[in-house]
């Protein structure tokens, strides 16, 4: 990270002080009104915002607790101990943890060499369309939000090992160089910036650290990867084989894990990237049928219309005057 960040990021403030004089325990009316160890975000995050960035405070213990939206936490230096759901997890330099609200999360100490900083992030950030962004529909990436947002088998948490991959350090320097450089798009660009770290995450799933639970967490990674980079002519077949599992056990767990089929999901994805070229080129509709796996334009043109409410060209028409 740039020098002079961790110059800045080094600096004392003014809560440490006070835990450095000797009030040592976290001062929970900074975080919370409630009785209960729930961190709420509105002694966190300014009003009408979906994300925010803020330095970790040092020195301090935190108390077992989970909050009311997704933390996300970085080590710009140093190490951090967590104890995640009774799991031991040391977060390292260049890391990234993210936590589901109801992770229940105790973090140890950091030390004055140990800077950290961490995102404030509502699931409402996450369902908000950023068309900007380009292509929007990886379900891989899809599936990482929605560990964080919804109610599921999985881990609580996502723990990148990603100290090494310079797109997304880039991403997150950027990030917290606007801590220190206040401007009027500062917002925007923490918007702009996490959704695009979302999109270089979902390249490195294989960095996520594995746990007696995320066996599952881990087969549908892999299943949705392939589908987003084989939706053309990808097989379900050609998948078992590549991941050393009897087809139809796959099936059967595919469905069992995300409700649907294996078919279905292949479809979604279809559909969606036929969205995307509509929106994006100027591709004929016959061109975009069969750029995204269907031969049969007039079956392509009956499945989308069932899904999107609308023919492609009455999609692509609709849309272009809404912008």
């Amino acid at each position: 990270m740039n020098p002079k960040l961790v110059r800045q990021l080094s600096e004392i403030t003014e809560e440490e002080k006070e835990i450095l004089s000797g009030k040592r325990e976290a001062d929970h009316l900074r975080y919370t009104e409630r009785a209960r160890m729930v961190v709420d975000r509105r002694k966190l995050l300014d009003t009408g915002k979906l994300i925010q960035l803020r330095m970790h405070t040092r020195f301090k213990h935190l108390p077992r607790h989970r909050r009311n939206y997704i933390n996300a936490i970085y080590m710009c230096q140093g190490e951090t101990i967590h104890l995640i759901d009774e799991k031991k997890l040391i977060l390292k330099e260049g890391e990234l943890l993210f936590l589901h609200p109801d992770a229940a999360h105790e973090m140890h100490p950091a030390g004055e060499a140990d800077l950290a900083v961490y995102f404030v992030i509502l699931p409402e950030f996450f369902s908000a369309p950023v068309r900007m962004l380009g292509e929007r529909q990886n379900l891989t990436r899809n599936f990482l939000k929605d560990c964080l947002c919804e109610d599921h088998i999985y881990d609580h948490f996502l723990h990148f090992q990603v100290a090494d991959i310079l797109p997304i350090q880039n991403l997150i320097e950027n990030m917290v160089w606007t801590l220190f450089n206040p401007q009027p798009n500062k917002q925007a660009m923490n918007q702009n910036g996490m959704e695009l770290l979302f999109m270089q995450l979902a390249n490195y799933t294989e960095r996520l650290e594995g746990s007696s639970r995320s066996f599952e967490q881990n087969l549908i990674l892999h299943v949705l990867r392939y589908i987003d980079g084989n939706y053309r002519d990808g097989q379900l077949g050609e998948l078992s084989t590549l991941l050393g599992f009897d087809v139809y056990w796959l099936s059967r767990t595919i469905k069992k894990l995300t409700g649907q089929n294996y078919k279905d999901l292949l479809q979604v994805k279809r559909l969606n990237q036929a969205e995307y070229l509509l929106m994006n080129t100027r591709m004929a509709v016959a061109e975009v049928s069969a750029a995204v796996g269907y031969d049969n334009t007039s079956y392509f043109h009956r499945i989308f219309r069932e899904y999107y409410k609308m023919s492609p060209k009455e999609y692509r028409k609709a849309n272009k005057e809404a912008q």
